[in-house]
């Protein structure tokens, strides 16, 4: 399945239904779920829907992580 995740273009392996969900697509990536904020194809994905969200063929993800810090 081809996709492109944070704007470089990725080949990963797919399911026999030829999606991912989103959590497994963030696990082949090493990304701990509770601390990114993810779109696909510009629509920003509610953390309660990453379980039933599905990656496509041709999808376009942006996996934001969060990063505390800062000055008071």
């Amino acid at each position: 399945m081809n996709i492109t995740v944070n704007g470089k273009p990725r080949d990963i392996e797919r399911s026999a239904s030829g999606e991912m969900d989103l959590p497994a697509l963030l696990h082949a990536f090493d990304v701990n779920p509770r601390l990114v904020a993810v779109a696909i194809n510009g629509e920003v994905v509610p953390k309660d829907r990453y379980e039933s969200t599905r990656v496509r063929d041709g999808d376009t993800i942006e996996i934001v992580r969060m990063v505390g810090g800062g000055a008071l």
